[in-house]
């Protein structure tokens, strides 16, 4: 594994990275919590003594307890790291070195604990359903970044669909999965881009499941 992406300066300010370390720990502790008790359970008072930060902080960093599982802390470091590829690299091959840059920088514990939240999320209906619905801010931010590299609007029906492509991909290849063995989920994931920045066609009957970034669809 590369450093943890608290260490990657090039992308976030040391405000930022303090910022995420806060996040991070706090979700860290309140997954344990969820883990041992139940997400049910589990109080927010509980958390924020565990995660040793008053509860004014916790409510600063996540207005409900829903948000401690449901927001993704390195949501900011991954947009970064995909604004800062080569300006000449097209939207999905941007897209897919930007995910290989962030999973390869997360430590073994970053990776663990991130299983957890997404399984998670997978067992408590309220949060799956929450997920959905704030699934909009996600695509408005991809479509911004899609329409600069490409100079299109973010409105644009093209950015839109792409965007839309992209998403669908990855909530098709994490529904594929059993909650608790989400351990390829970026190799699947950056196998469905492949297939849509080949231009996606489908061609008789995928054999195995989901086809690989060598095969046509």
């Amino acid at each position: 594994m590369n450093s943890s992406p608290l260490n990657k300066q090039v992308v976030l300010s040391l405000r930022e990275r303090k910022k995420l370390a806060t996040h991070l720990a706090i979700q860290r502790e309140a997954l344990r919590l969820f883990k041992e008790q139940g997400y049910e359970a589990t109080t927010v008072e509980q958390i924020a003594e565990a995660a040793e930060v008053s509860h004014t902080t916790f409510f600063r960093y996540f207005p409900t307890k829903q948000d401690v599982v449901l927001h993704d802390a390195l949501d900011p470091l991954a947009m970064a790291t995909l604004e800062a590829q080569p300006a000449a690299l097209a939207p999905i091959e941007a897209l897919r070195r930007a995910l290989r840059e962030i999973y390869a920088s997360l430590s073994a514990e970053e990776l663990a604990a991130e299983r957890e939240r997404q399984a998670l999320i997978r067992a408590t209906p309220e949060l799956w359903a929450s997920m959905l619905t704030g699934v909009t801010g996600a695509l408005d931010l991809l479509c911004a970044s899609f329409a600069r590299r490409t100079g299109r609007r973010a409105d644009d029906i093209a950015v839109l669909t792409l965007a839309g492509a992209v998403f669908g991909a990855g909530i098709a290849v994490w529904l594929s999965r059993p909650a608790d063995a989400m351990d390829d989920y970026v190799e699947l994931f950056e196998a469905t881009l492949a297939q849509l920045e080949g231009g996606l066609t489908l061609q008789g009957a995928p054999r195995g499941g989901l086809a690989t970034s060598q095969e046509s669809l």
